[in-house]
């Protein structure tokens, strides 16, 4: 395909596409996702919820929305989601970040692709470092190719998924930079979009350490973009070493699926 140029305008460009989410127990942070979507688009939810995520989804979006049993873990929700969809371009995002006001004008002109992927910024905390793991993401990717997708803001074709496998659902995190080096790895044409922004709306997971959340997911995904063309991962990704486990005396919250307590 042409990328952009088989798109058509902005609206058809909608039409065309289905935002994926995976939910568990996202009801405080939904709206402010919800409130960020364009109409047009079709809304499917894979969710693991005890908080009626997916009731409140429907009563806030009753048109264009679709809410599905979320298994397991992230990447068994995310590919869920992605065969219930049924549109042919698929946007993964995640219920605690929202779409900056300009985000899908900006993505339906993009140039040639067959994935994209873009940073996760912040406009209240933590903002120093989210700035950094952007620029990170877009020297990995201009200086050797590395595509560190974050699963808040990944477009792909749904041809382009399927022809690769779509997500590993034994991954319980980490799935996304790696269903998206094995998309690179297949000549496929991934970019970095810096200016395809979604903000975070929830830093519970940087409270409970920068350090041990960087060095956790660059250690992970070392391993996963050297061991990505393997047909089946060493068990040792199968666990997520710990990162999201409860912890004593640690206020009990809520996340997607594989990921209950940040």
């Amino acid at each position: 395909m042409d990328g952009a140029s088989d798109l058509g305008g902005s609206v058809d460009f909608l039409a065309r596409c289905s935002v994926v989410v995976p939910t568990r127990n996202e009801a405080e942070n939904l709206p402010r996702l919800l409130a960020s979507l364009p109409a047009a688009v079709e809304l499917v939810l894979s969710d693991a919820s005890t908080d009626g995520t997916g009731a409140l989804a429907l009563r806030l979006r009753p048109e264009g929305t679709r809410v599905v049993p979320g298994p397991g873990s992230i990447g068994a929700a995310r590919q869920r989601g992605a065969e219930v969809a049924t549109r042919d371009l698929l946007l993964f995002t995640d219920a605690d970040v929202a779409f900056a006001p300009d985000y899908f004008a900006r993505l339906a002109t993009y140039p040639a692709w067959d994935a994209l992927h873009g940073p996760k910024l912040s406009r209240d905390a933590y903002a120093g470092y989210y700035a950094l793991v952007a620029r990170a993401q877009g020297l990995a990717h201009r200086l050797v190719g590395i595509a560190g997708a974050s699963g808040s803001n990944l477009l792909i074709r749904r041809a382009v998924l399927d022809a690769v496998g779509g997500f590993r659902p034994e991954l319980p995190c980490s799935e996304d930079s790696e269903l998206m080096f094995r998309v690179a790895r297949r000549a496929y044409r991934v970019r970095f979009a810096p200016d395809l922004i979604v903000y975070a709306q929830d830093h519970r997971r940087l409270r409970r350490g920068l350090v041990q959340k960087s060095l956790h997911s660059l250690s992970r995904n070392v391993l996963l973009y050297c061991l990505c063309s393997r047909p089946r991962l060493p068990r040792l990704l199968e666990g997520d070493w710990g990162y999201w486990a409860h912890r004593r005396g640690a206020p009990a919250v809520s996340g997607a699926p594989g990921k209950d307590t940040p």
